[in-house]
């Protein structure tokens, strides 16, 4: 007979790989036998994994207009008002992972693909930010030391939130963004990142495409496509090639288990199922030079040994390009924030 220890172990181990995607095996198995969906089962895993109580943080529930959210705040006094941090979380626009910071953080729970579909997870997160931004007086926030925040989709979403502010003249300016590890275009998943790192955890470039599928149809069709590069028309791609391309990758990054990628064209069919991978507000990377020349201070983390490195790259060129300051790197993260 087997230990009940031991199997509680292993399945305990099985669910931490499940809930970090290093081996979705389970979740997939019971899809086919139709318990419950894959997302569905990585949903239930990563719900047991809540953080404790912080006794230097207080935390309530909230309603930022029709948004849900929680409200996060240092149970310190303050002598005068606080900076304040939209959080939109990441999860791959599939998962809710609330997190926690050091100022007064906002962080709306916008509903998740694949129910929801693009613009869902957006038009959340950019409504819950105008919302706090209508009405900083009631949580004691300087409105001139505001940003938005977050990694990975949630990345995305803070970048689509702050270009989209950056036209607003009826709101306070954001003062920074802070953008780690963004997912920020979905044209081009054989960027040197996405071959050097495919299968490197936690994210794998094909759950990468993945998620992007999810989000923007609420399915994953059209994934081998996507992954090849044949979804978007060629004259698309060579319009965007000046901000999409591995021309724009310094060459240090290209060294490692990188090839070129022959441009392919793809079918009216499958162009009209994600041509939406086109809108900014979907892939930030693509917005026009008069849009991000407006955009304030950025920090931007990337990782080397991540799908996503390059996409963070492309924009850090792009910001620099229009004159945007950008400080880049781990090691100046705290200094950064520290700043503002």
């Amino acid at each position: 007979s087997v230990r009940p220890q031991i199997v509680s172990v292993r399945f305990s181990l099985l669910h931490r790989d499940e809930a970090n995607h290093k081996s979705p095996s389970f979740g997939k198995i019971l899809e086919k036998t139709e318990a419950c969906s894959q997302i569905a089962f990585t949903r239930y895993v990563r719900s047991g994994r809540k953080p404790g109580p912080d006794p230097q943080l207080s935390m309530r529930d909230a309603r930022f207009g029709r948004v849900p959210g929680r409200v996060y705040r240092p149970r310190a006094p303050s002598a005068g008002l606080r900076a304040g941090a939209i959080f939109c979380h990441g999860g791959g626009w599939l998962y809710c992972s609330f997190g926690r910071a050091g100022r007064v953080v906002p962080s709306p729970a916008y509903h998740l693909a694949p129910e929801h579909k693009y613009p869902a997870a957006y038009e959340d997160c950019l409504n819950a930010t105008i919302h706090f931004m209508k009405h900083m007086e009631l949580y004691g926030v300087d409105p001139a030391n505001v940003i938005v925040c977050r990694d990975s989709a949630g990345g995305n979403i803070a970048a689509a939130v702050s270009q989209t502010l950056a036209g607003r003249s009826d709101l306070p300016k954001l003062c920074a963004q802070i953008l780690i590890y963004p997912g920020l275009q979905a044209l081009d998943f054989n960027l040197p990142s996405y071959q050097q790192n495919q299968g490197v955890p936690l994210l794998f470039r094909e759950r990468a495409a993945f998620y992007m599928l999810q989000y923007l149809n609420g399915n994953a069709s059209n994934l081998e496509e996507v992954l090849e590069g044949s979804h978007i028309p060629i004259d698309i791609k060579l319009n965007y090639r000046k901000w999409v391309s591995p021309d724009n990758i310094p060459e240090k990054f290209k060294v490692r288990g990188y090839k070129p990628h022959v441009l392919l064209d793809c079918t009216t069919e499958v162009y009209e199922t994600v041509k939406r991978f086109c809108e900014p507000n979907l892939c930030p990377l693509l917005a026009e030079d008069a849009l991000i020349q407006q955009l304030p201070e950025t920090f931007m983390l990337t990782c080397e040994y991540d799908v996503l490195r390059d996409d963070g790259l492309l924009y850090k060129k792009r910001l620099e390009d229009n004159g945007v300051r950008v400080t880049w790197g781990l090691d100046s993260i705290v200094k950064f924030i520290k700043g503002l």
